[in-house]
């Protein structure tokens, strides 16, 4: 592929597949519902398990940069098969967001047709709180975002820069706003994490909160492309450091405004609905333009990262060829972002079986979050034994390498064992509703069953060299374990 990024292309793709204004506009009403007035500590305390992940990322990629990321690092530090279940992890846990994110999509761009009067169109009703119309018309901006993504990853960041300088512009005013004229008293209580109601409800706002900050890494996804390896790790970074910031704002923001029972009442229209209490029409209608924005840069962005995820693990043929061709032209890896987008589609349109879309959302985070804190621990579990050798080379080198990313794993498999343990023990019986705990786990469950099977069918059918020396087909490019400090390999031998 083309080496052609910079720091600022990573920090656009970054920040583009957080995504922002979309995570503070629908997810903060979801957060209210388990922290209530304590979202801002949640997303403080959520904040310090990521940042060592971040840095765990930034430390491998150093020594190692591969478009696989996690896949790759885990599967040469850990093992292949613990490798290979992050690669798959990222990959299903993206195609569904990219599924929900479409409908997310769909149903801003029907709130701006119920604004210019437009509510039926050949007698079809167009309520953009149904799953079945709003996945109707996020599958055309799935198509859309496809096709640029195809032409090429430097034409798709100049385009998520503009969206993001727009819906950061509008959400920075309006948020700016709330703070100075909103009628909620302001308490140093939203700070206490422990005036959160039940230690079931700070685990299930941690694992949304994570979800929130999810997306940074995608910038690690395009370091084959970046002139510099240290320019993906640099905008990774510095998007998560701005995600903080921009969370932190929105979240005091909408509670200056809106008490909690609005907050959760309002839920994917709650930007829309802050809006409307701070200014009028035409104005009140900038925070559904930067909403419809983010949303669209943010499937634009999740079709990056996956289709390059796929690609290395084609190389290594845990996966087939289909997904390693290039574009003779555009340098992208053309055939694996169609098929990501034809998978999203295909998985939108099933979940159309989930008529209420806020229902759909909560499912769809719950089952993500849960795989995003496995492949982040899993992540920086492998750079903690990596660099296991920092412990003999003083306090700060241990501290960096082994302390911080050993801590933040623990932190996430134990919040997400422990939610685990209660969603298995919530429920009698099996239902569809993201309130039952059984269907919480199911797609969890499913996530990594069929990881498994895949990989089984990589290593005793495909027969690929990954599982059999944890190097691919790419180790002579890419050599393997550490040397010290240098940051250059030792290449192991083939026996």
């Amino acid at each position: 592929m083309r080496r052609s990024l910079g720091v600022k292309d990573g920090l656009a793709i970054a920040a583009s597949s957080t995504a922002a204004t979309t995570s503070i506009g629908i997810g903060m009403g979801t957060l209210a519902a388990y922290a209530g007035r304590q979202t801002p500590a949640l997303l403080l305390l959520a904040f310090l398990p990521i940042l060592g992940i971040a840095l765990s990322y930034a430390r491998l990629n150093r020594t190692e940069p591969n478009c696989g990321s996690g896949y790759t690092w885990v599967g040469r530090s850990i093992g292949p098969w613990s490798g290979f279940l992050t690669g798959w992890v990222v990959l299903v846990g993206n195609v569904i967001f990219m599924a929900y994110t479409g409908a997310v999509t769909g149903s801003v761009v029907l709130q701006f047709l119920n604004k210019l009067g437009v509510h039926r169109v050949l007698g079809l009703r167009l309520d953009p709180a149904a799953t079945g119309i709003s996945t109707a018309v996020g599958l055309v901006a799935l198509v859309v975002v496809t096709v640029t993504a195809v032409t090429g990853v430097r034409s798709a960041t100049r385009m998520q820069l503009g969206l993001l300088i727009f819906e950061y512009v509008v959400l920075l005013g309006f948020c700016g706003c709330a703070l100075v004229v909103g009628d909620q008293p302001f308490s140093l209580s939203w700070l206490d994490p422990f005036e959160i109601g039940s230690p079931q409800a700070l685990a299930q706002g941690m694992v949304i909160a994570v979800f929130i900050y999810w997306g940074w890494d995608a910038a690690f996804s395009v370091n084959e492309e970046t002139r510099s390896a240290s320019d993906a790790a640099r905008g990774g970074l510095i998007a998560l450091i701005a995600m903080l910031g921009l969370f932190l704002v929105g979240a005091f923001a909408f509670q200056r405004v809106m008490n909690t029972g609005e907050l959760i009442r309002n839920g994917p229209q709650a930007l829309t609905f802050l809006g409307g209490r701070l200014a009028p029409e035409p104005w009140a209608s900038l925070p559904l333009a930067a909403l419809m924005c983010s949303a669209f840069a943010s499937l634009q962005s999740s079709v990056i990262p996956t289709a390059r995820g796929a690609l290395a693990m084609a190389r290594d043929r845990t996966l087939g060829p289909v997904w390693q061709r290039l574009h003779p032209r555009y340098g992208s890896p053309a055939v694996g972002t169609l098929l990501v987008m034809a998978l999203a589609a295909l998985l939108a349109v099933l979940a159309v079986g989930i008529p209420k879309l806020n229902d759909m959302i909560l499912t769809a985070v719950n089952s993500i979050g849960l795989t995003v804190a496995l492949y982040y621990g899993l992540t920086a579990l492998a750079c903690a034994v990596r660099f296991r050798d920092g412990w003999r080379q003083g306090p700060v080198r241990a501290l960096r390498d082994v302390v911080v990313p050993a801590a933040s794993a623990l932190a996430l498999f134990g919040l997400g064992g422990y939610l685990v343990w209660q969603y298995a023990t919530m429920s009698d019986h099996f239902e569809a509703t993201p309130d039952n705990g059984w269907f919480m786990l199911l797609l969890p469950a499913l996530f990594v069953l069929t990881g498994l099977a895949v990989a089984a069918w990589a290593k005793w059918v495909r027969r690929a060299p990954y599982f059999r020396t944890g190097r691919g087909t790419d180790a002579d490019a890419i050599p393997l374990p550490m040397d010290g400090e240098s940051g250059r390999l030792a290449r192991p031998s083939e026996g």
